[in-house]
């Protein structure tokens, strides 16, 4: 099988670099997300995850900014797993998503909590490539309170625990990757501890090792990571030097095992 890549990436409502995505016209957006596919074409990966997507928001004015970057890619598949709604004047309707080169088996969303804003969540994908699968799950976890990022992080475990049973043979490693809001090694949030699970026999590889990816003009902290299983062999991993929201992106490119991905 041939080299993957996969990109995750918060690409901020489509606001860019700015402090908030009300304050622009549509026609900046639809500008900003121009450039966002322009880095995804370039970088030609095969699979995006994404944060901060909408889908119809007042604030952003009601672009559904999946449909934006899909028009402009070559990802003719796709999913948007929806973790705040609000109806009225004001309207939100956002979350995380996936694009995909190759076709997406099974999809599944799941919101940390019922709420109209602000609310994080996770969506879990399996890409069928040939014969094999490649899950991935795609986390969001809140940025205030680390009380609740590892509360989050739990329900991500749960999830984890009961594909592993639906599964059968305990060997589920999905590929985990996100915006975590919150640097690896502090002990006690959500990146350790999610690392201390996966660490315990799934034996998985943290990237990116080095480099930063907040904020994005000037990044001291790193944030947005991907959590590679070893049956993955990684043949390179990099932060992508742009300036096209306040995260920059995280690619990796793997070689995957098809005797050792989940297959249907």
């Amino acid at each position: 099988m041939t080299n993957l890549r996969l990109i995750t990436f918060n690409i901020a409502h489509g606001r860019g670099l700015s402090l908030y995505q009300g304050f622009h016209s549509a026609r900046y957006i639809e500008q900003n997300l121009r450039k966002i596919t322009k880095v995804l074409n370039d970088a030609e990966a095969d699979f995006v995850a994404m944060q901060e997507v909408d889908e119809d928001s007042y604030w952003n004015k009601n672009i559904n900014l999946l449909d934006v970057i899909r028009r402009e890619t070559e990802y003719h598949h796709s999913y948007i797993g929806i973790n705040n709604t609000r109806s009225g004047p004001q309207n939100l309707s956002y979350g995380n998503a996936i694009l995909s080169r190759h076709p997406i088996s099974t999809r599944h969303n799941q919101p940390f909590a019922q709420t109209r804003i602000g609310g994080k969540g996770f969506l879990y994908a399996e890409i069928a490539i040939g014969s094999a699968i490649v899950p991935i799950v795609n986390i969001h976890l809140d940025f205030r309170s680390r009380m609740r990022r590892v509360e989050q992080i739990e329900q991500v475990i749960t999830f984890i625990e009961s594909q592993s049973g639906v599964n059968g043979n305990g060997r589920f490693q999905p590929i985990v990757c996100g915006d975590f809001n919150c640097p690896a090694r502090r002990e006690g949030d959500a990146v350790h501890r999610l690392f201390d699970y996966l660490e315990r026999d799934k034996h998985y590889t943290l990237l990116p090792e080095k480099a930063r990816t907040f904020p994005a003009y000037f990044p001291t902290r790193t944030i947005d990571f991907v959590f590679m299983p070893h049956r993955y062999r990684i043949r390179h991993a990099r932060v992508l030097p742009v300036y096209v929201s306040d995260h920059r992106p995280v690619l990796v490119e793997f070689e995957p095992e098809p005797r050792t991905c989940v297959t249907p």
